[in-house]
């Protein structure tokens, strides 16, 4: 790396993801058009092997015994650079958080570097990761062995306002699934006979909306009723409902689940039910941003003529990225969006994410990331550190570990 010119490296990337642009957006605009949920995104998990195998990537599928995961490799280098993609959508609102801009920018950045990826002495891996929003597809991939060997991580995340962030405020999260069984009866000639599955219900929602006022800052308790009955001449046997436990950390979300839990329960106590509670997925964690690959993030939006942003202060979500920092030095940035007033999740966030605006997001944040895979390529103190397996803030990390 001492012989070769850093500078002259980041413009050769620039210009691969220029030379990629058109192939990006269809890309991003192919995955958007097609919106596919959780474990079921077969078509964007084949268009992103498609468009890596036809830039020389060795692509392997169905990894981690996941039929939509991928991983496709190039370059031979012993710095082992990990761009994971996402692609699946939301019930309903399709690709509201924008998942199709994820998986083009992973994509785009990974061509960028490929092509340098002998001089750097890096091995480029695409991760094709499902199931961000539920299931935790790289939680999975984790755990059986996909991210093995990997010494850093990143991806960059769409969000609204046309704002850049460096930092990620990603909470950790867990979900309950709850299950109320009572006794149905008819519900005019004898209610008396029955046992209301859907009132256990409404307790517990009731419980759960007085424990928000003791709830901590950042803190977040969210859900809904999904089954409450069939007929309302019937005393409803059965009702279901699911629920998002939010917390800053892991310890604090173990606190908090026991709690809501609590209120789950009352809801039986109060009207003779009996409920069963399990989870659902995977537990999300909270995020740990690698700081020097935060720093060097940031330096190189400053250099494409972005202003860096620090992550808005009360903006909580929560991301299977984040058990990936726990184990791999890691950044989730965001590349921001002009989507007017709509945010995340909104219907209206979906279709800004296939604007010119979204498009410019990929290319920028595929650029950003691929300059920041550089420079820390070249960083010789950094990369023996990556190589090491060590965090930046290693203390911290090694305490806040699932």
């Amino acid at each position: 790396m001492r012989d070769i010119d850093p500078g002259e490296l980041k413009e050769r990337a620039r210009q691969a993801v220029e030379a990629a642009a058109e192939e990006l957006v269809a890309l991003s605009h192919g995955i958007q058009e097609n919106p596919e949920l959780a474990f079921e995104e077969h078509l964007a998990s084949a268009r992103v092997a498609e468009a890596l195998s036809a830039h020389g990537f060795d692509v392997d599928r169905g990894v981690a015994e996941l039929p939509t995961a991928l991983v496709a490799t190039s370059g031979s280098g012993e710095l082992v650079i990990g761009l994971c993609a996402e692609y699946d959508a939301l019930p309903e609102v399709g690709h509201a958080c924008g998942h199709n801009v994820i998986a083009a920018a992973s994509v785009g950045a990974g061509i960028a570097l490929a092509a340098a990826a002998d001089e750097l002495r890096i091995t480029v891996k695409v991760l094709g990761t499902p199931a961000e929003e539920r299931g935790g597809g790289k939680i999975l991939m984790l755990e059986r062995g996909a991210f093995d060997g990997v010494h850093a991580a990143m991806l960059v995340h769409p969000g609204p306002y046309g704002i850049d962030e460096v930092t990620c405020s990603a909470i950790a999260c867990s979900e309950l699934v709850v299950t109320y069984t009572g006794k149905a009866a008819h519900a005019a000639a004898y209610p008396q006979q029955g046992l209301n599955a859907a009132d256990a219900a409404t307790v517990a929602q009731v419980a759960v909306g007085l424990l928000r006022q003791h709830l901590e800052p950042g803190d977040r308790v969210h859900g809904i009723v999904t089954h409450g009955g069939a007929a309302p001449n019937v005393i409803p046997e059965r009702a279901s409902m699911s629920y998002f436990v939010r917390a800053r950390t892991l310890d604090r979300l173990r606190e908090l689940e026991r709690r809501v839990v609590d209120c789950l329960q009352a809801g039986a106590v109060g009207t003779g039910c009996h409920v069963e509670i399990t989870h659902d997925g995977e537990t999300y964690s909270h995020f740990h941003g690698d700081e020097d690959l935060e720093a060097l993030y940031a330096a190189n939006l400053s250099a494409l003529g972005t202003t860096p942003h620090p992550a808005e202060a009360d903006v909580f979500y929560s991301t299977d990225m984040a058990n990936i920092s726990l184990a791999i030095p890691t950044i989730h940035p965001t590349v921001g969006i002009e989507s007017g007033v709509a945010v995340n999740h909104q219907a209206e966030f979906a279709a800004y994410c296939g604007t010119p605006s979204a498009d410019d997001a990929i290319l920028r944040g595929a650029t950003a990331m691929a300059w920041t895979c550089i420079d820390a390529a070249g960083d010789e103190r950094l990369r023996a550190r990556l190589l090491s397996g060590r965090a930046a803030s290693a203390a911290g990390q090694a305490a806040s570990r699932p």
